[in-house]
């Protein structure tokens, strides 16, 4: 059995069936009772492949230091709690939690801190999951399903203190079947582009907080089979001007363009570019400390490697930082030096049982590096780059135990992970605020204990809505949540209008100041 069979597609349960793996759902159509020999052969395939890979997994049955034998105090506890702390002031400490000194001192223990930070940039990451449209019979399937300026209104995530200045579209030269989604339909929005994801700047109060004006690019990912990595992994293009190489279709992802699309007429790369450019600019331009953090989870880590490097390149002194979850590796040794030498700073959240960070490369990568003496620089091997925060699920006395793939690699395991974390030494945090619930939004990872179906987020009604005739239909989108390159034309003159009027507004204080 091929390890694609083991990893499947980030979909809402609408689209894929309910939330139940390839190997499950057909258990349950042949009703295979689960002590059946095919049973026993999956899980001892299960059990050789996380030795084979040193994943540590736990048995289903055994579930460690669980910290509650009644649940329904623990359901009443929870509910009745924020779900956030209060924000620190931390513009003192910004740059050494932005990755000055390699996070040196901050990762174990995890400075709590720093560990908002992370969960913060986390959920700017799941948003480009939860507000993006999976339904193959939406003739805007592939797109984000609201518009800029409601898109973290509509997922609350406007506590955090950021704007969405730029949504950000990507397409592929080369065929991968599964981070692209299609509409089934004829008639659609775009049949050669999807949303991957935006920019954001920190409102006024927020750069107080934190102190600097931090602009954050958010990549959407994918859970692929493994196929598309192996493909990956065959092929290293040059980028830059050195021995530097990355995987080409990560690369082909970034900085394919055509002008005959109606929405990649400019590459991923240069939509993002010409975005930062402007905003750092402006910033700078009025005497702000400006920084760029970059995150993504799964693909999306992957392109925000690449998208690091070119700030870094076009943009010196600029303090770059990326923060990514469950990312494969992207490029060689060499790779590595240019963006250590240029100052990017990389913190790397990975799940030890999580396949996908071991990808490209599961048997040629870094750790090749002890026989450099020997063969020489490989050029062709593939290497992690950053510092690496580790987390793991048998930590959590929430998480089921036994084999789960899709689950290990949820971002949503991965936050809650993160807010759990205090060394690796120690137990669970039991001040965790984070809502463990979100862990099944699309998986199947929380006890049973909990009575939290797997699986959960969804439209209401899968979509659809009740006319006044009483029939269920699929509803129209709001005008303004229709994707438009014209309206993303619109929006940059209005963008570069509000802009102007606010330096003009800070000139002027200025000089009612020096008056």
């Amino acid at each position: 059995m091929a390890l694609s069979t083991m990893i499947h597609t980030h979909l809402p349960p609408a689209l894929s069936g309910g939330g139940m793996n390839r190997i499950s759902a057909v258990y349950a159509h042949q009703g295979v009772a689960s002590d059946t020999k095919l049973n026993r052969g999956a899980r001892r395939l299960a059990e050789s492949l996380t030795t084979l890979l040193n994943l540590n997994i736990e048995p289903l049955c055994s579930r460690k230091n669980l910290q509650y034998s009644n649940w329904d105090s623990f359901d009443d506890e929870k509910h009745n709690t924020p779900t956030t702390s209060p924000k620190e002031m931390i513009a003192d400490k910004w740059r050494e939690l932005h990755g000055s000194s390699d996070w040196e001192k901050l990762l174990d223990p995890l400075h709590p801190w720093l560990r908002r930070e992370i969960v913060k940039y986390g959920e700017f990451a799941q948003a480009t999951y939860d507000a993006f449209d999976f339904d193959s019979f939406s003739e805007y399937c592939g797109s984000c399903r609201y518009n800029r300026n409601k898109l973290f209104e509509k997922l609350g995530l406007s506590k955090n203190g950021y704007k969405v200045t730029k949504y950000i579209y990507a397409m592929s030269a080369i065929e991968m079947p599964q981070w692209l989604e299609r509409s089934r339909l004829m008639d659609t929005w775009s049949k050669d582009s999807n949303w991957m994801g935006y920019v954001a700047v920190s409102d006024d109060e927020e750069t107080r907080r934190i102190g600097r004006r931090d602009i954050v690019v958010a990549w959407r990912g994918t859970v692929a089979p493994s196929e598309w990595y192996e493909d990956f992994q065959r092929n290293l293009e040059p980028i830059g001007i050195g021995d530097a190489k990355v995987e080409h279709g990560f690369l082909s992802i970034y900085t394919s363009k055509n002008e005959f699309t109606r929405y990649n007429k400019s590459s991923a790369s240069e939509q993002v570019m010409k975005e930062v450019t402007k905003l750092v600019q402006f910033y700078q331009g009025q005497g702000e400390e400006v920084s760029l953090t970059i995150t993504g989870h799964s693909l999306g880590g992957a392109l925000a490697l690449l998208n690091a490097y070119e700030a870094a390149v076009n943009f010196p002194g600029l303090a770059v930082s990326v923060v990514s979850f469950g990312a494969p590796r992207v490029g060689n040794s060499a790779f590595r030096a240019e963006l250590d030498d240029l100052g990017v700073k990389t913190l790397r959240v990975v799940v030890k049982q999580d396949l996908v960070p071991r990808m490209p490369g599961i048997v040629f990568n870094e750790s090749l590096q002890r026989f450099d003496d020997i063969t020489g620089t490989l050029e062709w091997v593939y290497t992690h780059v950053g510092a690496e925060l580790k987390l793991d699920v048998s930590s959590s006395p929430y998480l089921k135990r036994g084999f789960n793939p899709l689950g290990f690699h949820s971002l949503e395991t991965y936050l809650h992970l993160v807010d759990g974390y205090l060394s690796a030494e120690s137990a669970f945090r039991s001040s965790a605020r984070r809502d463990v619930n979100l862990v099944n939004k699309a998986c199947d990872m929380l006890v049973d204990e909990l009575r939290i179906p797997q699986c959960w987020y969804q439209l209401a009604n899968k979509g659809l809505v009740c006319n006044e005739h009483g029939r269920w239909v699929k509803p129209r989108r709001e005008p303004e949540d229709i994707p438009s390159p014209t309206g993303e034309q619109a929006h940059d003159l209005s963008l570069r209008i509000e802009m102007q009027e606010s330096y003009k507004c800070c000139m002027q204080a200025k000089n009612l100041a020096i008056c």
